[in-house]
Parts: structure tokens; sequence; C-alpha cells
């Protein structure tokens, strides 16, 4: 555990060290995603990279930071807690476990802005930040309903794949998913609306974690032979695309013949090359590079006092076997 910390507080302190390095004089505005180790939280790295380089001369420079592992929940507090202790012009955060970042959030009570990124607050603890700039995540469940809904007009057996418990990004997929595919508002676990059946054991829970993800899956489809639909409501085991291949690789056939499909989230590159080997039946894809090169200006705006919209959504791109899109070339 001492190890752990030294290595949290380590890495806390030479991203200030970075930051300030980069230009004395210049304010942070920080991004704290859930973990560095997930592919997703890269691209937004990539656009606050970009918004540097095309803002050289700003008296701001943008900070992206987060826990090493996606599953330290109580570490990516603590990162954003030294980082409003050290001192940031405002912060931008991906809460994995929303409660309990909402909850330290609320003891320090910080005199600069706060918004939420990729992933927001539960609804209750939404006054504790401006804004929230990302993915309309029920929208995103709608969508992957919608593309099951496609091959599986009568519905069938489905498991939904999820990440972290507490994380409210995912659990508003899920609940999108739920109500579009079981026809009714607030569905808790489909049993039989809509002709969709959440087998026993199911949702499962990743941690966001790809090892973890592809090891569901694969227990999953050797348990449940007959499972029409797999939903990852998140990307995670695909991010691992050598497991993935390995565990699609069982069922290939039935995901040729549809009668098994699956549905993921996301659109990153081996997403999109497993979805073109005809692994997955359609990805509902976000765009997180564009939360990364928007937040910094979203963060200027908010210190300046301008009025921002609440929340500012990034949009999504669907891909189908029937239309590819944004899939066929990525």
């Amino acid at each position: 555990m001492r190890h752990k910390l030294l290595m949290l507080g380590t890495a806390v302190v030479m991203a200030l060290q970075i930051g300030s390095g980069q230009a004395q004089d210049k304010k942070t505005l920080a991004i704290v995603v859930k973990g560095l180790d997930n592919p997703f939280f890269e691209q937004i790295n990539l656009g606050c990279k970009k918004w540097m380089s095309e803002n050289a001369d700003s008296e701001y420079e943008c900070l992206y930071t987060g826990p090493a592992s996606s599953a330290d929940e109580a570490g990516e507090v603590q990162i954003v807690d030294d980082l409003l202790t050290r001192g940031v012009a405002a912060i931008a955060i991906s809460p994995s476990n929303a409660p309990a970042m909402a909850n330290r959030i609320r003891q320090i009570s910080p005199s600069v802005p706060v918004m939420t990124i990729d992933a927001d607050f539960l609804e209750e603890d939404r006054d504790l930040r401006a804004t929230y700039l990302g993915t309309d995540n029920y929208l995103m469940g709608v969508k992957m309903a919608e593309e099951a809904a496609k091959l599986k007009p009568d519905g069938g057996s489905v498991c939904l794949q999820l990440g972290n418990v507490a994380a409210d990004n995912i659990n508003a997929r899920a609940q999108g998913f739920r109500d579009t595919a079981g026809g009714e508002k607030g569905i808790d676990r489909l049993a039989g609306q809509g002709g969709w059946t959440e087998i026993d054991g199911c949702p499962v829970f990743t941690n966001d974690q790809a090892d973890l993800a592809n090891q569901q899956m694969a227990d999953t489809f050797i348990a449940n032979p007959d499972l029409d639909a797999f939903i990852l409501v998140g990307g995670w085991a695909q991010f691992a695309p050598q497991a993935y291949t390995q565990v699609t690789d069982q069922v290939m056939d039935k995901l040729k013949s549809s009668e098994l499909i699956i549905v993921a989230g996301d659109t990153l590159p081996p997403q999109t090359k497993a979805f073109r080997e005809g692994r997955s039946h359609a990805q509902v894809g976000q765009r997180p590079f564009e939360m990364g090169y928007r937040a910094p200006d979203v963060m200027i705006q908010l210190i300046n006092g301008e009025s921002v919209d609440d929340p500012l959504y990034t949009g999504l791109d669907v891909c189908n076997q029937e239309d590819p899109g944004f899939c066929a070339d990525n």
C-alpha cells in the first residue's frame, strides 16, 4: 500500500512539474481521467495536446493526468485533491466513482471552476460542476438497442457488460439500452419486455479492465451457448485486440450467421478493425479527441465568467454492417 501511495504521489508531482516546466508563468487547465491504461482516454490526451500546439501563446496550458490504472478509484480522487490543493486555474474530471469524487469536491469546495468530461456526477451532485462535456450516454444506449433490434427484431437473451458499478456514464448507457429494448422507461432489468431477457449472471462489471472483460465474455459464451446478444456497453474487451480475437474465434460461426450478435461501444482503431473482421455487428462510437480538444476552451470560458451551456454533447458515430460509415476507413 505504501509503495502504491508513493507511486501515486510521484505521478502527481511529475505531472505538475512537467506542466510547470513547459512554461513557468502559465496557468494550468487540468484534465483528470479514470486511468492512463485506457486507450480511449489517450484520445482525450491527444486532443489536449492539439489544443496546446495551437495555443502556444496562451497564458494557459492543458495538463492531462490520471491514475495509472482505471481500477484505482481512490487514486483518481487523490489526484484531484492534490491538483486543487497545489493550485490549478480550472479542472475537468472524468469520475470513475461518481459519488466518491463528488463527495470530495463538496468537502474541498474549490474556488476554481470544476467541470466533468466523458463521465458526469450523479444528478443530485451536478450542482458541484459548471457543465458536462462529452457523450449523451443515455442516447448511446438507445443507439445500441436500435442496432440490436435491427438484427434481433423479436428480441432474445442478452448480457450487458458494464464497467464500474458507480460510473454514471456507463449506467446511463445501460438505462438507455434497457428502456429502448424494452419499450418503456425506468427498466431495472430486462425480463421479457420487448422480447428481451437478461440472462442470469449478467450484467457483468469489468471495472474498466480489458483482461477481465475478455474473460467475462469467454465465460458467458461457454455457460450460455444459446445467447442471442452480448452488449459491450463500453469497449473494454476490444481494447485488448489479441485477447478479443481469441474470444470471438470461439463463436465466429454464430457471429457470421447472426445467431449471436455483438454490439459494442466506441470506435478506436482496434475496434473498427474487429468490426471489419466481423467480430462485432455494430459499433457506437464517442468522440474523445473532441472532448480533449474542446475542454481547455470551455474551462477558460468558465474562468472568465462566460455563460456555458450544460451539457455540451460531442456526438456519436454509428457503424453497422449495412452502413460501415466511420468504421470502414479507420
